[in-house]
């Protein structure tokens, strides 16, 4: 999918994917033009809502945004409650939900599969003045005051293909659907890459605002739920692991804060951890160079619960979203969603 395998086998491959993307694409295509068209009924709550989404499969940063979207209401005095889907979690809430509920706990979060159902039940019985959808960009059913579409600059869209050849949900034309377009990870590109996404942008979606983003660490949450400055882990080495959908950008965050990432396991994106899994870590973590500290994202953390492993303390880096520019239009569309005809 990426392009680098090179060889005759790794271009067929290729090739049978994008054969197969075609049925894919004009599936979505026809799906997004019955919604368009009003030939599908689109459900609209009582009060406005916002939805935070993306174009592509795996991990764009939601989840920080999604708090970022469900704080500057609540500073106004909105009362606001999430909606999301709930992948990644067979019972129970999934990683997401957990960290919003740890960051943000009080902001409700409802998690199913009918999300015209659950606005209905946060407006009557959570008396919400405005929802969040969480990953909501592809889902037409709810109308949404405004769509926020997080692109990852680490994987621009104009160079992608659509599921199963690419990791594109939908067609990049998608985006002109978009009420504003955050670019996350920018800090991860170089500027001429940057330049040429927003260039791509201001062709296809030129009204709309577009913000330039990073994921930022916050601090380091400890097993028992205590915090501890970042300054923890500079000149350190550090064993790492998490399941999430960009690995990568989480390495990326250790060593930017100055550590040495001696060793780095990677799970599947929601990653389930069993009691199997626990056992395990704690083997691996007594191979670690001594005095190496146990590193893993807030969305771990929140799964395993557990306050050491191999008798080294484990550590979670907390991210928040981080504004490079276009905040003040951003805050402006979000007001804006304030004073509409729903509010």
């Amino acid at each position: 999918m990426s392009g680098e395998r090179r060889g005759p086998l790794a271009a067929a491959l290729r090739l049978g994917l994008r054969l197969a993307s075609c049925p894919y694409a004009l599936g979505v295509r026809a799906r997004n033009a019955l919604f368009t068209r009003g030939w599908r009924t689109v459900h609209r709550a009582a009060v406005p809502v916002v939805s935070v989404g993306n174009l592509t499969l795996g991990g764009t940063g939601k989840t920080p945004c999604v708090e970022w979207v469900a704080r500057f209401f609540r500073e106004r005095g909105v009362q606001v409650t999430i909606l999301s889907r709930g992948y990644g979690s067979s019972t129970g809430r999934n990683d997401e939900a957990l960290v919003l509920e740890e960051n943000l706990p009080d902001v409700p979060h409802l998690q199913g599969a009918d999300r015209v159902a659950l606005a209905a039940t946060a407006v009557e019985e959570l008396e919400a003045e405005l929802l969040v959808l969480d990953d909501g960009f592809q889902h037409r059913r709810l109308h949404r005051d405004l769509d926020l579409v997080l692109i990852d600059a680490t994987r621009p869209p104009e160079c992608d293909f659509v599921f199963p050849r690419g990791t594109l949900r939908e067609p990049a034309s998608g985006v002109r659907r978009a009420g504003a377009v955050l670019l996350t990870r920018c800090d991860q590109v170089p500027a001429a890459e940057l330049d040429r996404l927003r260039d791509w942008l201001g062709r296809r979606v030129p009204n709309v605002p577009v913000a330039s983003t990073e994921h930022r660490p916050i601090d380091l949450v400890g097993g028992d739920g205590d915090t501890e400055p970042l300054e923890l882990l500079r000149g350190q080495t550090v064993g790492a692991f998490c399941g999430i959908g960009n690995p990568g950008a989480f390495r990326h965050t250790l060593e930017s804060l100055g550590a040495t990432v001696a060793e780095f396991r990677t799970f599947p994106d929601h990653h389930a951890y069993t009691a199997e899994d626990v056992r395990a870590l704690t083997h691996w973590a007594t191979t670690l160079p001594d005095g190496a500290i146990i590193a893993t994202t807030q969305k771990d953390w929140v799964k395993l619960r557990v306050p050491e492993l191999g008798g080294q303390r484990l550590r979670a880096v907390r991210i928040g979203l981080h504004f490079r520019d276009g905040e003040g239009a951003v805050s402006d569309v979000l007001e804006r969603v304030l004073t509409s005809d729903t509010a």
